[in-house]
């Protein structure tokens, strides 16, 4: 597929037709790669030598905090293709993945502090990682909401396309925060090129089927809800046109 036909899919039709087709297949996808990897993660790997059976908790928090971070990432883009090119495609794609960030934002804050308790002794600490991201899932509450709040599509999408730009910050910060104040008491990246660094081999295979079972959920639900908002817009527009026909 050439790079300029992507376009295409700006058209609403298309891109329901297109999310319609692979849809059934992201599901199957999502489905097996989750029970594959977090059977294989929870109950076929060892207890770590230091942490115990708490290290399991990876299989749900890393891929939901991947998750979180690139849901807003995905934001980013398609808010940005809307303040350029003014596709609304593009600004209901946004407005779909916002959801679908809280719920993943939510699962890393909840496990994070499920394995943290054991490990610091204490729920919650004020560390970079952990504040920025907390601060990110803030910023995903207010974008919601300033959808909520404003009635017209376009000046909504215009406004929350820049809350979505300031919020990237805190998303960036969020995935590399461990690396800028290395005084944090969060752990380096579990997934590294320095084989040092890198998890074993016997929790990394598990987790990267996890991940990849979380990528193709987040897309699943990310392409079902812009198809479902696409709908509620057309059906508003609908009943707009129907309502001023009446009128006149």
């Amino acid at each position: 597929m050439k790079f300029s036909s992507l376009w295409e899919f700006s058209n609403p039709t298309k891109f329901i037709s297109l999310s319609e087709r692979v849809l059934p297949s992201l599901w199957i996808l999502a489905g097996g790669s989750l029970f594959v990897g977090l059977i294989w993660g929870f109950f076929l790997t060892p207890d770590d030598y230091r942490q115990g059976s708490t290290v399991k908790i990876i299989y749900l928090h890393v891929p939901a905090a991947l998750m979180a971070i690139n849901c807003w990432l995905m934001m980013l883009v398609a808010s940005l293709i809307w303040i350029i090119r003014r596709h609304h495609v593009s600004a209901l794609a946004a407005r779909a993945a916002a959801p679908v960030g809280i719920a993943m934002t939510i699962i890393a804050l909840v496990t994070g502090a499920l394995w943290g308790q054991p490990m610091w002794g204490a729920w919650w600490a004020w560390e970079p990682r952990l504040t920025s991201f907390l601060i990110l899932f803030l910023f995903y509450l207010g974008y919601v909401a300033l959808w909520e709040a404003i009635e017209n599509t376009d000046v909504a999408a215009d406004l929350t396309a820049f809350l979505c730009l300031v919020g990237s910050v805190f998303a960036l910060l969020s995935r590399y925060a461990a690396l800028f104040w290395s005084q944090g008491l969060h752990q380096g990246a579990t997934l590294s090129l320095d084989k040092e660094e890198n998890i074993a081999d016997v929790f990394y295979f598990p987790l990267l089927v996890c991940i990849a079972g979380f990528v193709f959920l987040c897309i699943a639900l990310i392409l079902y809800r812009t198809g479902t908002e696409i709908r509620l817009r057309q059906t508003s527009a609908l009943l707009a046109r129907q309502g001023g026909e009446h009128v006149s």
